[in-house]
């Protein structure tokens, strides 16, 4: 529960960037939050459903920005 005010936060930032055009932000949000919340669980010793879904089918998580990203 300690770390659970990171999800609250990375909500409001997705939601201003969604509001204020920054769409590419708000996607990188939501993917914030996934690794936000499977972290935040595996501390707890509880991973969410999504955090049991195989490699080979979902590629990397992490990823290093693209150039265009990288503005």
């Amino acid at each position: 529960m300690a770390n659970d005010w990171i999800i609250d936060v990375l909500a409001d930032l997705k939601t201003y960037a969604a509001k204020n055009g920054l769409s590419a932000l708000a996607g990188q949000l939501d993917d914030a939050t996934l690794i936000a919340a499977t972290e935040i669980a595996s501390t707890k010793g509880k991973a969410p459903e999504t955090a049991n879904w195989e490699i080979g089918s979902t590629g990397r998580i992490y990823r290093t920005p693209s150039r265009r990203e990288n503005a």
